[in-house]
């Protein structure tokens, strides 16, 4: 036992995405600029939402708390990377990275649902436009958002506890950018057949549940898009929509790799590029996407640039 807690509370070494080679200041630079982007443009979506009130409407509040979700999980892993980067080490606390664990998998986990859960608002929008009011009033919102949170913390509290408790008696060198849950399972020795049921449980439950709501959501759209006789209402509800596809598609797939894939597909340089996806891209892409393809986004910057000249 003083052996295991010993080695439980141990510093970690994380090996990170940079390997201080020729190309690693070029890579540092690149991420540096991509989350200060992301941090501006998730920033001025939350503010145009909340200031503009051509935007308060129920698929806006769910893109600000998207914005809002994205801000904070992209803050629970790029800055330690850079600072580590600058410093010239990788060190981080049993304590710390616990606590990075715990907040990624709450705001990772949130967002696999409130995404699931906006496509069923584009749904309800597109197919069922006459009941939108009823269907996506103020209650349903708010009870979206709150199931995307308590689905985000339900991950988090079942999973970092399992996670942590386990004895890392190998070596303590993380070959990754984060504490991420397969990485710490390849570092422990213990019995992780509890552990592994208790992930593929929560798997199913953040991902397999939420993106199959996204595929029968767009299955129903399609098939209504495609029964539409106005071309420009066709070209406006593909529009909507393909950004949403676009960003999902990349999100839900890079996660379905690193969690529901077996061990034996997995390599570290294979497990670094499909987090950088869904980590450290989607954050910048999910503002970029629905700044840039929509109307009522860029309306609303002009309008606030306008009041403010």
């Amino acid at each position: 036992m003083g052996g295991d807690n010993k080695t439980c509370s141990s510093d970690f070494t994380l090996i990170g995405l940079f390997t201080h080679g020729t190309a690693s200041g070029f890579l540092f630079s690149i991420i540096s600029a991509i989350f200060f982007m992301a941090m501006i443009a998730n920033g001025v979506m939350i503010f145009l939402i909340h200031i503009d009130p051509y935007l308060h409407t129920p698929m806006y509040f769910l893109l600000s708390h998207l914005s809002f979700i994205d801000m904070m999980y992209i803050s629970t892993i790029v800055p330690k990377m850079l600072v580590d980067y600058l410093v010239g080490k990788g060190t981080i606390s049993f304590v710390a990275c616990t606590a990075q664990y715990f907040l990624y998998m709450g705001f990772v986990g949130a967002e696999f649902f409130l995404l699931g859960l906006m496509a069923y608002d584009r749904y309800v929008a597109i197919c069922n436009p006459l009941r939108y009011p009823v269907l996506m009033s103020h209650q349903v919102c708010w009870m979206i958002l709150a199931s995307s949170w308590f689905g985000g913390a339900l991950d988090s509290f079942l999973l970092t506890p399992i996670t942590m408790s386990l004895p890392f008696c190998s070596s303590h060198k993380i070959n990754h950018f984060f504490c991420e849950a397969p990485t710490m399972l390849r570092l422990a020795c213990g019995d992780k057949a509890a552990y592994e049921m208790v992930m593929y449980i929560c798997c199913v439950m953040m991902l397999l549940i939420p993106f199959s709501v996204v595929i029968a959501s767009y299955a129903r759209i399609l098939i209504t898009v495609h029964q539409m006789k106005s071309a420009e209402g066709k070209k406006k509800a593909f529009a909507t929509c393909s950004s949403h596809i676009m960003v999902v598609t990349l999100f839900y797939g890079a996660a379905l790799y690193t969690y529901m894939l077996p061990q034996s597909y997995h390599t570290p340089i294979k497990d670094k590029v499909f987090s950088a996806f869904y980590t450290i891209l989607t954050p910048l892409l999910n503002p970029l996407i629905y700044c840039l393809r929509n109307t009522d986004v860029t309306g609303a910057f002009k309008r606030v640039l306008a009041r403010y000249q």
